[in-house]
């Protein structure tokens, strides 16, 4: 058990006492933005003598770091990551940098705002000067573009000069250090020329080149920030303490940290289990969706093994402590999910891959263009206005835009087709998947026991049976009363109703014992044939059998059509359930799975996915329960539906309220398309660099035709992502279908 200790220097930062002189640390870091964020962070954390473990998750914006003590202290962990130019404070899973997301949205909102109505004006007053304006009028207008101007661009360009700060201090540049320099010198020379009664102010060009470059960053941010980590929801299921047993049966709340193992906790109905452990007495349904991914809930009794997170629905149970704190099952998903969203947060996007290389060569070629007109005519003016349009003319808003504009274009073709993309990562991942690996329960099948057949009952029988079912909130018998025909029940007919968990119903009927449930239950022997993948619920009065329900958990609609467009597409098709091997058998056969596995943990799903990307395949996870959030963490790409745990939908990158499985290629032909498109925007930036930087250079285009050549780009740009929305919607039951000879992808764009 790990107690907290107070680390040197008075830091507010909670340490951990691991034990044999190990620390760790939990730190929440909210300035960590990309996966080069993470290898900084972890190799500088990780370069210090002492240090044994340091892992960033870029989801929660957390840092966990281990070292050995005396050689490292808290202090020293602290001060290297401020060199490294983030700050970082204690990690509080119940924040996990949220609000920190939502303050800096409302701020490049704000900025956004500023700069398209200060653009909007200058650009008014511009228009005068453009159409001949001179002496005393010119220079008027010049002041009041100042007075709207500098402010506006001060309060807009603060993300961007923020960032660019940052960077500078600790000797590194990123994108934004262009786009400062850009803003601030455009600014500063103009304010000179209206000082001097010049001609030419560029007011208007710089607000121009916030007002593009805050859209594009305020689209990549709203993409980034539907992504939420679902370890916290995780954390929700942990049971803040429990009812200790004495030796003497004197019962006392601890909270979890404070239980151990060979403990005897007593868990109430309604209660979630805080601990693994086995129990020792009483018998109860549980609901372990958490472990196996199945709804129905499952019978338990003494010597049965119970798991943290696990719910108790039914009756008083006591358990002896196997394992708690750290050691238990769910702090084991929890650790899971952790460390496959670390993995996933090493992804890097293809906007910061070209950023990378894009940056350095904005300042070098600014710098040859202002040294070589320095060297060439010897006129500083002439040289940093040259130099200033080459920085606005190859200001990176064609970049900026060219995917989160595609992204939010796709995004909302997707949700016209009731699918929606939280991440925009998720998108670029999507489209590079080559095999789909499915749960079946929930998201191959509905989840919803549906009636198949029933015996054909007299009205009195059929009426008891009703009213016996309706006193449970089992889901066969919650089944049965919906799907049943409508009958004249009376429930105070029924007397002594009884439920026994993981049997079944008992009542008297005029004066007759009335029983629905189990087999063993209702006729005191085991069912002598195997149900398959079909679920009973019987029924017998005073001993005699008269009535036995079958339900089934049907296959999605089109599902088969669905599996064979995923192939279409060149996709591997696998299922993975924690179900029954008979049921998950009988549900791959109906679907055309030919690859399954049944009897699945989380952890088994974890590591099967793992295999998966082991042998360099990329692979998208489909799936709806708990057990199913550590595997959608660490796969490629992965897709929930909406009736999924909230849990199942935070870990998923896209979420389909579709009823249907065709939803999943849908989704895959749509990312594939909205790819290209973004290698084709990153063509045309890269073109109209290639034709614009040069007339910058050469001196053939001023601040102004500069600004609004990039404009122009940015417009071009945004122009081509809009070719991703179709006029027409294919009908969801048509999506699994293509023409021959037709590539699956091309069908997103048809109507293009």
């Amino acid at each position: 058990m790990t107690t907290p200790v107070s680390p040197p220097g008075a830091l507010d930062v909670w340490v951990q006492d691991l034990g044999a002189g190990r620390r760790r640390m939990d730190l929440l870091v909210p300035d960590l933005h990309c996966a080069g964020c993470i290898r900084k962070v972890e190799s500088g954390l990780g370069a210090i003598d002492g240090v044994s473990r340091a892992r960033v998750n870029l989801s929660t914006k957390r840092v966990l770091v281990e070292w050995a003590a005396p050689v490292v202290d808290a202090r020293k962990v602290l001060d290297t990551l401020e060199a490294l130019g983030f700050a970082a404070r204690p990690f509080d899973a119940g924040k996990s940098g949220q609000r920190e997301d939502d303050l800096r949205a409302s701020s490049l909102l704000r900025a956004l705002a500023v700069a398209g109505f200060a653009a909007a004006n200058v650009m008014l007053l511009s228009v005068s000067v453009w159409s001949g304006a001179e002496d005393t009028t010119r220079e008027l207008f010049h002041w009041i573009s100042a007075l709207i101007a500098v402010p506006a661009a001060a309060y807009a360009g603060r993300p961007f000069f923020r960032s660019a700060a940052s960077v500078l201090r600790h000797g590194r540049v990123n994108m934004d250090v262009p786009i400062s320099l850009g803003i601030v010198l455009a600014v500063a020379l103009s304010m000179f020329e209206t000082a001097t009664g010049g001609v030419r102010v560029y007011f208007d060009a710089s607000l121009m080149l916030c007002f593009f470059l805050l859209a594009g960053r305020y689209l990549d941010h709203m993409m980034r920030a539907r992504a939420r980590s679902a370890v916290t929801q995780l954390l929700s299921l942990s049971a803040t303490g429990a009812q200790v047993v004495g030796p003497d049966g004197e019962r006392r709340y601890c909270k979890v940290a404070e239980i151990e193992a060979g403990m005897v906790v007593a868990i109430a109905p309604g209660e979630r289990v805080p601990v693994d452990g086995r129990v020792i007495s009483g018998t109860s349904d549980l609901d372990r969706s958490i472990v196996t991914g199945e709804a129905a809930p499952e019978a338990i009794g003494p010597m049965g093994v119970v798991e943290a997170g696990t719910l108790n629905l039914t009756g008083p149970l006591q358990i002896e402590v196997t394992a708690a704190g750290h050691d238990s099952f769910l702090s084991q998903v929890i650790g899971l999910m952790e460390t496959a969203e670390q993995g996933k947060d090493r992804y890097v996007r293809l906007a910061d891959r070209a950023a990378q290389i894009y940056a350095p060569l904005v300042h070098l070629a600014a710098a040859a263009t202002f040294a070589g007109w320095m060297w060439w005519s010897g006129d500083w003016h002439l040289a940093l206005v040259t130099a200033i349009a080459v920085l606005i003319i190859t200001c990176p808003c064609a970049l900026g835009l060219a995917v989160p504009a595609v992204q939010m274009v796709a995004s909302g073709r997707l949700f016209r087709r009731g699918i929606m993309v939280k991440d925009g990562s998720a998108l670029e991942r999507l489209a590079e998947v080559d095999v789909v690996v499915l749960d079946k329960t929930g998201t191959l099948t509905l989840g919803q026991p549906e009636l198949v057949a029933q015996p054909n009952l007299s009205g009195p029988h059929r009426a008891m049976i009703l009213a016996l079912a309706r006193e449970s909130l089992h889901p066969l018998a919650k089944a049965l009363v919906a799907q049943s025909k409508p009958v004249a029940v009376l429930n105070s007919a029924l007397q002594e109703v009884t439920e026994v968990p993981g049997a079944g119903l008992s009542a008297r009927h005029q004066g007759k014992l009335l029983k629905l449930g189990s087999h063993q239950w209702c006729l005191g022997k085991p069912e002598e044939s195997e149900a398959g993948a079909v679920s009973m619920l019987h029924a017998s009065l005073d001993g005699e059998h008269i009535a036995c329900f079958l339900f089934q958990d049907k296959l999605r609609p089109h599902t088969g059509a669905a599996i064979a467009q995923l192939k279409a597409l060149g996709l591997e098709v696998a299922l993975l359930s924690g179900d029954r091997e008979h049921a998950v058998a009988a549900a791959a056969h109906q679907a055309g799975i030919t690859r399954w596995q049944a009897g699945a943990g989380p952890g088994d799903k974890v590591v099967f996915v793992a295999d998966l990307e082991r042998q360099g395949q990329r692979v998208l996870m489909v799936g709806d329960g708990i057990n199913d959030a550590p595997a959608l963490a660490a796969a490629h790409a992965s897709m929930a539906p909406a009736s999924a745990t909230d849990i199942g939908r935070t870990a998923a990158g896209l979420v389909f309220t579709s009823p249907e499985l065709a939803a999943v290629p849908y989704a895959v032909q749509v990312a594939r398309s909205a790819r290209r498109l973004v290698h084709q925007n990153f063509a045309l930036a890269a073109l109209y660099n290639l034709i614009a930087v040069p007339i910058a250079v050469l001196g053939f285009a001023s601040p102004l035709i500069a600004a609004i050549a990039m404009s122009s780009s940015s417009i071009v740009v945004t122009a081509n992502a809009l070719r991703l929305y179709g006029r027409n919607s294919v009908p969801s039951n048509q999506v699994a279908t293509s023409a021959p000879g037709k590539r699956p992808e091309d069908d997103a764009e048809a109507a293009a």
